[in-house]
């Protein structure tokens, strides 16, 4: 299997796991409900399979130079831009995000309230850049696998992808936050 390809396979189990992931998350923050077990065997696969996804893509810019050049049709390649851009994205808010339990209880109890609302920002901002990455990558990893190959097909996966990826960021970003101020500000 070819390079772009495992990438593409790491994508597409990187986003079933999300998938299990965010659906624990709600839950959790839905019921007030916390299994530390399940966090993990939900979180596990999807920082293990979005690493490997992160090294392969990256072998694949930089080894087999698979387009590093945007500049001379940048009207094309917007989309390439705004998917490498929310990838390199996601690894510095991924830190705030691992720690956002102990950041939101320290600068709750300490009060400082400017540190806690961006903190709840920086977390906002990481679905946010999760769901634009998966969005704009889907249709690209089915084409890859050789699974779509027509125009018409991607346009219409690309609209599935984008209203589902706003859905769950809209549903993890309020249900989450909402738990979040409900632990650590009204408790």
């Amino acid at each position: 299997m070819g390079l772009k390809k495992a990438s593409a396979v790491l994508a597409l189990l990187t986003i079933l796991a999300l998938l299990a992931h965010v659906g624990y998350s709600v839950f959790c923050y839905l019921t007030f409900y916390y299994n530390p077990m399940l966090k993990t065997l939900t979180a596990a696969p999807v920082i293990v399979f979005a690493c490997l996804h992160a090294v392969a893509g990256m072998c694949t810019v930089f080894l087999l130079g698979d387009g590093t050049r945007v500049d001379p049709y940048q009207r094309q390649n917007r989309r390439t831009v705004v998917q490498r851009v929310s990838a390199a994205l996601i690894f510095p808010l991924l830190i705030v995000h691992l720690n956002i339990f102990n950041i939101l209880k320290d600068a709750s109890q300490s009060g400082t309230w400017f540190v806690f609302g961006l903190v709840l920002l920086a977390q906002v901002a990481f679905y946010a850049v999760i769901a634009l990455h998966v969005a704009t990558s889907f249709s690209r990893a089915l084409i890859t696998l050789g699974l779509l190959s027509r125009k018409e097909t991607q346009v219409r996966v690309d609209r599935v992808a984008y209203a589902v990826c706003a859905c769950l960021f809209l549903v993890a970003a309020i249900v989450v936050v909402r738990g979040q101020l409900g632990m650590f500000v009204f408790a």
